[in-house]
């Protein structure tokens, strides 16, 4: 059981890959790129619709809402840019890719200016 969950999350990174190289694909329509861009977003976003702290709820928006998210964009993207992006994230995550510095700066940057925003709210409370 631990074997198949652990087959089903790394099937989930490939097709979240291959989104993620699918929405950059100009034979790609409008409709199913914006949809493409908002299940990457989403899987790799920090924040969350319903926060993981909540015992089971929390988790559970991650085990339903980004696999019918990727599932809905495999059904808009042509058949034939998705095989090759399927095929080239394959490629790329057995070479150790994708590393994504910009993801990380971003993240790092939002968790860096939350840290100010509450040094600067305590400091003020603190002088009263």
């Amino acid at each position: 059981m631990l074997e198949r969950l652990k087959g089903w999350a790394r099937s989930l990174k490939t097709e979240l890959y291959a989104l993620h190289l699918a929405y950059r694909d100009p034979r790609v329509p409008w409709y199913a790129r914006i949809l493409a861009v908002c299940v990457v977003g989403y899987a790799f976003s920090p924040i969350d619709l319903i926060p993981d702290p909540i015992p089971i709820l929390g988790h559970l928006d991650d085990l339903i809402i980004v696999p019918v998210g990727i599932w809905l964009a495999i059904k808009l993207i042509p058949r034939d840019v998705l095989v090759e992006c399927r095929e080239r994230a394959r490629h790329e995550i057995q070479k150790g890719k994708p590393t994504n510095w910009v993801a990380a700066g971003v993240v790092i940057g939002i968790w860096f200016l939350l840290a100010v925003l509450i040094g600067a709210i305590l400091m003020r409370v603190l002088r009263r």
